[in-house]
């Protein structure tokens, strides 16, 4: 395709050509144009200059289009709704679409948002595919470079914290979803927990006690490990695993604790033999939120995604 011809042709002579081409006639085109004779006559001029071609030949019955007029007025309709296509606002059609929207979704959000808001999704645009991976180190660059559509993830609010909300790098915004808290789990015959239900408690026993961790965006330590080191403290982390339902299972199998959002609690509970304990130390909530590119603010596709994902929500937290 050369683009440099292209950059010469008028748009508006192509559509002067296919009212030409039904009328075969200056007086009527002009008519329907709401064009002079002669304003219509100099842009027919034009034409003939830039594709080279008479186009019209005058006779007793009006104009009659050349050869390679009649080729072209077989395809001006198809380019010229083509071009018109382009003109309209965007749309999105939920029911007929078949576009596909990836996610990038924190492994806790998969159990704590993703079914409230798939079937509503679905029921409403079942041609859609969403494809969905798992959150990692790469997701936010994924989202800037346009890799993939929406991340859900959870933030820290403490205001020095590496993945504090109001640290997200440039271009991508969010919508909070729900905020929530860190919580500990341990096994139901843990042996401490004679003393803790006798009311012992606290950070001393917290830390004296072995810890297993899930590892947040390729970082084995949380804000509440660097937390602890400004104090001189620390957690003793004799595992670290990749995501929360294997560290709970550990956890489940052995005297570890396991500290982790407390939406996840109950879905870790379906599957083990665990008690919930609460964390000992003040230590600042967690919001999850849900990311995009702002290029794609006004995308009505993307737009008619992020509401269904946040009234959805908004509708089971309430």
């Amino acid at each position: 395709m050369n683009l440099d011809n292209l950059a010469r042709i008028d748009l508006n002579l192509l559509v002067i050509l296919q009212i030409l081409l039904e009328e075969e006639s200056v007086t009527r085109a002009a008519n329907r144009l709401h064009l002079s004779q002669s304003a219509l006559s100099k842009s027919l001029t034009r034409l003939r200059d830039t594709l080279d071609d008479p186009l019209f030949l005058r006779t007793a019955h009006g104009l009659k289009p050349t050869a390679h007029a009649l080729q072209l007025k077989a395809q001006l309709p198809t380019i010229l709704q083509g071009l018109y296509q382009i003109s309209l606002p965007p749309s999105f059609e939920p029911a007929k679409s078949h576009r596909q929207f990836s996610f990038a979704m924190l492994e806790s959000a998969y159990e704590t948002l993703l079914p409230y808001y798939i079937g509503p999704i679905l029921s409403q645009a079942p041609k859609l595919n969403l494809e969905i991976y798992g959150w990692n180190e790469k997701s936010l660059l994924d989202l800037q470079q346009g890799q993939i559509d929406f991340g859900i993830t959870a933030r820290e609010l403490h205001p020095t914290a590496d993945f504090r909300l109001n640290n997200l790098p440039d271009g991508i915004a969010h919508q909070r979803l729900f905020t929530d808290n860190q919580v500990c789990l341990v096994r139901s015959d843990h042996p401490m927990l004679a003393s803790i239900n006798a009311g012992q408690w606290d950070v001393e026993t917290y830390l004296s006690m072995s810890h297993v961790q899930v590892r947040c965006e390729g970082n084995d330590w949380w804000l509440l490990d660097y937390q602890l080191a400004e104090s001189g403290q620390h957690r003793h982390i004799c595992a670290t695993l990749p995501d929360f339902y294997g560290a709970a299972s550990v956890c489940a199998h052995s005297d570890l604790v396991l500290t982790l959002p407390s939406c996840f609690v109950s879905h870790a509970q379906k599957l083990y033999d665990l008690v919930q304990l609460p964390l000992p130390i003040d230590f600042s909530s967690l919001v999850y939120v849900l990311l995009w590119h702002e290029r794609n603010n006004d995308e009505p596709g993307h737009k008619w995604v992020r509401d269904i994902i946040c009234q959805s929500v908004e509708r089971a937290i309430d």
